[in-house]
Formats: C-alpha cells, structure tokens, sequence
C-alpha cells in the first residue's frame, strides 16, 4: 500500500494474520511491514501509520543507512558526530594560544578548539571530550542506581576497548567503553546496571537477567538501540 500524510509518501506492506493488535515491523532493508488482525479496517491501519510516521521515517533510514555502512568521517565545519544520542554537527576554530585541544558542546553543537588545524588533532580532540563525557556519565548513572544495590564498584574505569561495552571483574571493578558518551542516557543506564548486575552474578543466568529486569524492566528496548545503532558510534 502506498499512503500519503504531510506532504510524504510512504509504501508499506499490509499483512493480516491471527493477531489481537496491530503491529509495524521494519526489516533489515527498511521496508515496511504492517501486520494486521483479520477484519482490521483500512482506515484504522492508516490511523497507526499516521501515529508512527516519524518513527517510522526515522527507523526505516536508519535500517537503510546501516546498509550503506559507515562512511569516513570529515574533520571539518558540519561534519556529523553523534553525542548522547542525537546528531550534532562540528565547528572548528583555530586558537594558536590553546595549551591543549579541547570540545564543548554548545548552541546544538559540538565546539572544537585546536592549536593546529589537522585531522589528528581533532580527531584527539573529539576523542578526549568523549572520555571525559563518558566519565561523567557514567558516575552520574552508578550514583543513580546505586540504592538497588548493598555494594559499590571497587573502581571506575574508561577504557578503549572496543569489543564490550561495560565489564565487571570479580573484584568488582567495572569498566565502560569510552564510546557510550554517544548513546542515550536511558542506554549508557542499561550498561551502566548491567555491569553492576555482574557484582552479583558474573555470568549471564536467569538470576542475572531477573535482577537486570527487576531494576531496568524496558532492558530489552534499550539493547535493541545499541545493536541498531552502535555502527553510527565512531569517531
């Protein structure tokens, strides 16, 4: 079907099945998938269509940008970076008396101040301001969440690695990936439980999950954002 709202279109496939409500699902291409309890009217289908058309749109793009994969980024004026979730683009400014590079993020955007105008330099620059981001951050969320538990880390520690988002070693010192600073609040929380979850159950057991459901009961939503978005979470 094909449905016109707000100056769009939008092409969707309609789908009926044995179902008690409706559903929109968005395959890994972008197409769009309505299913639909058997005598559904059309206009109660287009009714949700028009509920969900922004995220719809905006789901549908990111399925079909991930496909395209990652490009290579630009280290100058407008270049898109993400930060806590949402896409902000850069402005670069060239101060010969700066003792050390630095990013501040203000007026929707990210502020880059370098002694040197060269891609390692803020590319340095952008990567320091994401380390100290995610500190805070996640400080900020352990401090948070701390009252659901009768232990603290041992230690705090931002790292490089990039093939966990969070650790927790025995003596409960925890670990995060410095690239968190790039997702929502609600998804660096997750990570954030996740990892203090793992004070109490090292491994991944029923015990842990329930306890991770106990405290983050939308856990699932807020994983489901890293496994989508991570590929967009580079510098």
């Amino acid at each position: 079907m094909i449905h016109n709202y707000l100056g769009q279109t939008m092409s969707f496939e309609l789908v009926y099945k044995k179902r008690e409500s409706l559903g929109i699902i968005i395959d890994v291409y972008g197409n769009v998938q309505v299913q639909a309890p058997r005598g559904t009217t059309d206009e109660r289908v287009l009714q949700l269509i028009e509920e969900k058309w922004d995220w719809i749109q905006q789901k549908s793009k990111e399925m079909k940008d991930r496909l395209l994969g990652q490009k290579v980024k630009i280290y100058d004026h407008g270049e898109i970076f993400l930060y806590l979730g949402k896409e902000y683009p850069i402005m670069i400014t060239q101060d010969i008396n700066t003792i050390q590079d630095y990013v501040v993020f203000e007026e929707d955007m990210l502020k880059i101040y370098v002694k040197q105008l060269e891609d390692a330099k803020i590319k340095q620059a952008l990567k320091r301001f994401y380390y100290q981001e995610c500190k805070k951050l996640v400080e900020r969320s352990i401090r948070s969440y701390q009252k659901h538990f009768n232990t603290k880390p041992r230690s705090i520690r931002i790292s490089d690695n990039n093939r966990n988002w969070g650790t927790c070693d025995s003596r409960k010192q925890l670990t995060f990936n410095w690239k968190l600073a790039m997702a929502p609040q609600q998804v660096i929380d997750y990570v954030v439980v996740h990892e203090m979850c793992h004070m109490f159950h090292l491994n991944h057991d029923r015990s842990f999950w329930r306890l991770v459901g106990k405290i983050l009961p939308d856990y699932e939503e807020r994983e489901n954002w890293l496994a989508l978005s991570s590929w967009k979470m580079t510098v």
